[in-house]
């Protein structure tokens, strides 16, 4: 348990960091999850639209420190690759 003030507050700016990252890397992994789906289906062109949703938001990932700038290449790649094996 923190004891000290700046012990406390280190430990709720923790938790606050905590929170938003994590809201982040499930709105990532919302966007990856329906570009699945798309894949999945078939739909070419819906598979196409989901991936160029989800590319910015991965990236955002990227700035704000929850991916790493290579998982997030190596994740678009995979996709996108997938994607076009479709057509």
């Amino acid at each position: 348990m923190a004891n000290t003030p700046q012990a406390r507050k280190r430990a709720r700016q923790n938790q606050k960091r905590y929170d938003v990252n994590r809201a982040r890397r499930s709105r990532i992994r919302t966007f990856l999850r329906k570009v699945e789906e798309a894949i999945a289906s078939g739909d070419q062109a819906a598979a196409a639209a989901a991936l160029r949703a989800a590319q910015p938001e991965i990236m955002r990932g990227v700035t704000k420190g929850v991916m790493h700038k290579n998982t997030a290449a190596r994740k678009i790649s995979r996709l996108a690759k997938r994607v076009k094996a479709l057509g």
